[in-house]
């Protein structure tokens, strides 16, 4: 199968190692590791960095690819590069299809507390993440990570079903493309202060999965006394005094600083100084409690 390959270069190696032929490679970042081995394997020829494919589909489409594929190319692959290949345009996305479109699924898997996720083969089409799906793979949600904990997780299995998916279109039983349910669509943006500022009104269950789904960065933020901080670890506490309100916080006696929610506390564990960045383990986010 002849790739013309967009997104980060461990894929196209990847793919490489399969035995197709990757003839064209867009690379998403400058700095992307395994830009060298691929030059190495493909020409620099054949290797363009953070190109325009706009401009690029020509170039591209002289190298007579079967396929174009996209693994974490960061913008829309546009209609004229999509068309460069006969067999059409594939990638994956890192969740459920249609749930979470869009740039930013971590954090919206992790906010509304999802128990499953995964990843999604599709066609590529003129919107993100809207094309017909082609396979998906399941992950239970551990209710312990972070928005980059379950980044690494979905890695394994998108390079797992996107290798699955090149390699039936190579042997020519492409996989049944299922339209997606629009009426299932959920959007997957990426985060703004306001959906990273903390509301001390909630509930301690979806303050802790709003700090998680941030973290580490950009971090979800709040104010410690008069102190802004973004805060990167929490846990929520049925240990605090009952008489605090929510928004209220205090030093137990352990010397771990809590702060009041809508129905228990919340634990102060880590986070960072919003003027300098500097981290903030539990001790310096109690001394700032204490004022």
């Amino acid at each position: 199968m002849r790739v013309a390959f967009v997104g980060l270069p461990l894929a196209a190696l990847l793919l490489d190692a399969d035995g197709h032929e990757i003839v064209w490679a867009g690379i998403c970042r400058r700095d992307a590791i395994g830009t060298r081995r691929l030059r190495r394997r493909i020409g620099d020829a054949n290797v363009a960095i953070v190109p325009d494919l706009s401009r690029a589909a020509g170039a591209a489409r002289a190298r007579a690819p079967d396929l174009v594929v996209s693994w974490f190319w960061t913008r829309k692959v546009p209609q004229a590069f999509r068309a460069i290949a006969p067999r059409g345009a594939i990638g994956v996305h890192p969740s459920l299809l249609p749930r979470h479109r869009g740039p930013d699924p971590y954090f919206w898997t992790i906010d509304r507390g999802d128990a499953v996720t995964g990843v999604s083969a599709h066609l590529l089409d003129d919107e993100y993440d809207t094309g017909a799906v082609l396979g998906r793979r399941e992950l239970a949600v551990d209710p312990t990570w972070n928005a980059w904990t379950l980044a690494k997780k979905l890695d394994r299995p998108s390079l797992a079903i996107l290798r699955e998916t090149v390699r039936a279109y190579a042997e020519g039983r492409a996989p049944l493309a299922i339209p997606q349910d629009e009426a299932k669509a959920t959007e997957a943006p990426q985060p703004d202060d306001d959906d990273l500022e903390i509301r001390w009104s909630w509930d301690a269950a979806r303050i802790e999965r709003r700090v998680r789904a941030a973290s580490p960065w950009p971090g979800a933020f709040t104010e410690i006394g008069d102190v802004p901080v973004t805060l990167t670890r929490v846990r929520a506490t049925d240990d605090f005094p009952r008489a605090l309100v929510a928004g209220e916080a205090c030093v137990r006696r352990d010397g771990v600083a809590i702060v009041r929610a809508a129905d228990r506390a919340v634990e102060l564990l880590g986070g960072r100084a919003d003027d300098d960045e500097t981290a903030l383990d539990a001790t310096a986010l109690a001394a700032l409690a204490r004022g």
